[in-house]
């Protein structure tokens, strides 16, 4: 017997898929970049919702979306070289891990609204349950953890 569940067909009595879904992939940092990792973050949403039944409302959508956003914009303003966007989600959470070729680690700038540029770490951590942020030989990661709203 099957179930329809937001409209993702589920077995009943399934369990949840052991593996998180995981995807990745690489930019060189040319025009378009990061509409195009917002276009592969939707489809893997949409993946995760039709495979793991994960309820995505409107809001974490746009929340994730903007996470993706703007961790791809700073490794695109900051790496000058190519950049990798890994995305592991299972029905509960995303992370967003984005590896580029800069050993500078971003900096979180304390509050101010009147600041014109700088919010994008800023915005990161508004959204995430939590940022990592880890130098390796060829340059760094970020990871954003980003808890799905039901």
């Amino acid at each position: 017997m099957t179930e329809y569940l937001d409209g993702a067909l589920m077995p009943t009595g399934a369990a949840d898929p052991v593996e998180p879904l995981r995807r990745a992939t690489q930019y060189t940092g040319e025009p378009g970049c990061i509409a195009d990792a917002r276009a592969f973050a939707e489809v893997f949403l949409e993946q995760l919702r039709s495979e793991w039944c994960a309820l995505i409302d409107a809001r974490s959508r746009g929340d994730l979306l903007l996470l993706v956003s703007e961790l791809v914009t700073n490794a695109d303003r900051h790496s000058h070289g190519p950049y990798v966007l890994d995305l592991e989600g299972s029905k509960d959470e995303v992370a967003v891990t984005v590896y580029d070729s800069s050993v500078a680690v971003p900096r979180l700038f304390v509050r101010d609204p009147g600041r014109i540029g700088g919010h994008g770490l800023e915005i990161v951590h508004a959204l995430a349950t939590e940022v990592i942020v880890e130098r390796v030989p060829v340059g760094k990661w970020i990871k954003a953890v980003f808890r799905l709203r039901p």
